[in-house]
């Protein structure tokens, strides 16, 4: 293959790249206490910008556009990823660096390749990556905010036993935890100061942040409110199931650490020993990277190792 045929692909894709991670970048920093208090309590379905207005003979703007076509519910779930990963950013920026991700994937794959498929496919998999990166921190971000709850409930409680409100006990958690817990507590805190019931915020903040254990506290919540009962013994006995569950989880993962590796182990071993006959022996490997038919075999083995490596996930996750 002529390097000069690769110089000007690999120049275009290193400049698209260069230019989502800047946006990411911009987008991405935490704003300041006052500017993220007023994101998170917009609702998700008026958060666009500009919001939707009546049509008439002129033509829709790039945001109105993306209003409307807001109601699909892929966007929806998007945006509520962004929310639940603390990425404080604009559904139109998300898909400009998705747009731009697959364009470096198609000047990459044309450059390797030429084909139109895997062009395509390298330009899928690129576009996929800031979704898989919202998706880590959103998974991240949901384990720190679980790992945090059951020290949280136990100072609840504790304020609660020396006399405070709860909203008061809130207040506490607010100053001694940090993001996550400390960020969605001031949250529905100012949510409760502008008018909304403290239980209807507590609800916002489980759309937010869609842990079962935070749903168990907002049932207990919303039951006191209504019956009247001694909420610091419910959050007592709530912090205990909380760490219960967590134990199972962690017992739960320790025992399908084994089949998880061996899940990876077979995904991956084809790619190394392919790598591996193409550096020691590339008359091997010539057929499968130069022929018409190996190349289609090629294709076809890596979708076959792709779902088998999906399926053997999707067996793995327990569901309790």
């Amino acid at each position: 293959m002529n390097l000069d045929n690769l110089l000007i692909p690999a120049a275009v894709a290193g400049i698209v790249l260069v230019v989502c991670a800047l946006l990411f970048m911009r987008r991405s920093n935490r704003p300041g206490v006052t500017r993220a208090v007023m994101i998170r309590m917009s609702r998700p379905d008026v958060a666009l910008e500009g919001g939707i207005t009546k049509t008439g003979s002129r033509r829709l703007t790039g945001q109105e556009f993306l209003t409307r076509f807001y109601r699909l519910n892929l966007l929806q779930k998007l945006e509520e990823n962004l929310w639940q990963a603390g990425i404080y950013a604009r559904i139109a920026d998300v898909l400009l660096v998705i747009l731009l991700m697959f364009t470096a994937g198609l000047f990459a794959g044309e450059a390797i390749s030429g084909r139109v498929l895997i062009s395509v496919g390298i330009g899928a998999a690129m576009a996929s990556l800031p979704i898989v990166y919202i998706r880590m921190r959103r998974q991240r971000r949901l384990k720190a905010f679980a790992k945090q709850l059951p020290y949280a409930l136990d100072l609840i409680k504790s304020s609660l036993e020396a006399g405070h409100t709860l909203l008061r006990g809130l207040q506490v958690v607010v100053s001694e935890f940090p993001d996550p817990m400390g960020t969605e507590f001031r949250s529905a805190i100012e949510q409760s100061r502008l008018g909304l019931p403290l239980p209807r915020a507590l609800e916002e903040m489980l759309k937010r942040v869609p842990q079962d254990d935070l749903r168990l506290l907002v049932v207990a919540v919303r039951v006191q409110a209504e019956v009247g009962s001694s909420l610091a013994i419910i959050l007592g006995r709530l912090s205990e199931i909380v760490r219960t569950r967590q134990r199972l989880q962690q017992q739960i993962k320790a025992l399908t650490a084994q089949s998880k590796m061996s899940g990876i182990l077979v995904g991956f071993l084809p790619i190394v020993m392919l790598a591996a006959f193409s550096v020691i022996q590339p008359s091997y490997t010539d057929t499968l990277f130069f022929d018409p038919a190996g190349q289609k075999i090629l294709e076809v083995a890596c979708v076959l190792d792709a779902l088998a490596f999906l399926s053997i996930r999707k067996l793995l996750k327990v569901k309790y």
